[in-house]
């Protein structure tokens, strides 16, 4: 077993990220709030701002679960999730030495245990993980993600989306990933992941159709014309701009829920069949394995309600002693049960003989119940119903 984390480890190595060090007048977003605090400020309650160990409590449940079944150092574990999650992490990778002094206890001073305690990371993916990107490798092994995906910028300089942008306080220099191209910068860290076993559960760039279609419109709201600082460079006033919201709306946040899949349903002889409609450009759901499409059913009849039945559209994962598991430690999984992109996706489920109607709500869920039960998850957002669309068919 020691042999083989060895070997894991030495692969991994060869493709760590080159630590491009951070000056300290950029490291954190509130060295940025005096020219962008309205952009800060957005961000701060983006779910980007809380990606880290100490704020998100599905992500820490998650990294100490893969510790406890891989039998590795908590730290070393940290490392590797810090590669979408903490990318400016001073260490990229660790080795055997280490995880033999994290078993003693003798890594309290290591060059590990100081870089996931540095203050800077608790601040997860803030102004300078994006913004301080020179070249994203598309030309990368697919399996690479985050910091292992880019090449960094020396300290100070920063890529934005205006080829005029001009600053006293750091050098800005366009880049057509801000811009043009934002999905390749979006696909960096959500494009796919790997079990411990190198089963994909996650692969939303391989999913995603239609390239013209832009991450931002939906996550990051159309343009508007606003400013991107406060810097008075166009004859003494901010220069007008047109940008987009920082707050990265995403699966967490209800509104991005409503009709986000189409859904009808019909009686076919003894069944009910249910067509869920995908217009967007990736699958629902996606992201992390756990998540789940609900289906609740509530049978109908002149006297009133006679029952209910309910789907979920979700992944069991099983570890290699064939218990359920979460994705990132899973060796088996069952079928993908999401609507894809640009598709549908057909139910069918046997009707309740008492009902000659129905009324059908369709909601999402972070965190399916299996996966939440495992991780001992307790705040309410991983168990809420986020509703989708809800019809009524008569039979």
């Amino acid at each position: 077993m020691k042999y083989l984390i060895a070997v894991l480890l030495l692969v991994s190595s060869l493709y760590s990220a080159k630590v491009v060090a951070i000056g300290e007048k950029y490291k954190t977003s509130d060295d940025c709030r005096a020219c962008h605090n309205h952009i800060v400020k957005e961000w701060k309650n983006s779910w980007h701002s809380n990606s880290h160990y100490e704020k998100d409590e599905y992500f820490r449940a998650s990294v100490d679960y893969v510790s406890r079944k891989t039998h590795k150092s908590l730290n070393s574990v940290k490392v590797e999730c810090a590669t979408c999650h903490n990318p400016r992490i001073s260490v990229t990778s660790t080795d055997t030495d280490y995880e033999i002094a994290a078993v003693l206890g003798l890594d309290k001073n290591s060059k590990v245990n100081k870089a996931v305690h540095d203050d800077a990371l608790d601040e997860g993916i803030n102004c300078v993980v994006c913004h301080n990107i020179d070249t994203i490798h598309d030309d990368y092994n697919a399996s690479l993600r985050g910091m292992d995906r880019v090449s960094w910028s020396k300290s100070g300089l920063m890529s934005g989306p205006f080829p005029d942008a001009n600053s006293p306080y750091h050098k800005t220099e366009y880049r057509e990933f801000m811009d043009k191209n934002p999905n390749q910068l979006c696909f960096v860290c959500h494009a796919n992941d790997h079990t411990a076993e190198g089963q994909m559960f996650v692969n939303m760039q391989g999913e995603y159709k239609n390239s013209d279609e832009k991450c931002v419109t939906c996550h990051m709201g159309e343009k508007k014309d606003l400013y991107a600082s406060t810097l008075r460079i166009d004859h003494g006033k901010p220069k007008a701009r047109q940008i987009r919201d920082h707050g990265f709306s995403g699966a967490h946040i209800q509104s991005m829920w409503k009709d986000a899949l189409k859904v009808s349903a019909k009686s076919e002889g003894n069944n009910l069949v249910i067509t869920l409609k995908n217009d967007l450009p990736h699958n629902i759901p996606s992201g992390f394995g756990s998540r789940e499409i609900i289906i609740d059913i509530e049978y109908k009849n002149f006297d009133g309600k006679v029952g209910s039945d309910s789907v979920s559209l979700t992944k069991q994962y099983l570890s290699k002693y064939k218990k359920p598991t979460i994705p990132h430690v899973a060796e088996k999984a069952s079928a993908d049960q999401s609507v894809p992109a640009k598709g549908e996706k057909i139910v069918r489920v046997k009707l309740n003989k008492k009902a000659n109607n129905a009324v059908i709500n369709v909601s999402y869920r972070l965190v399916n119940d299996e996966v939440r039960g495992i991780l001992e998850l307790k705040e309410p957002i991983w168990s809420e119903k986020m509703p989708i669309a809800s019809v009524s068919v008569q039979f």
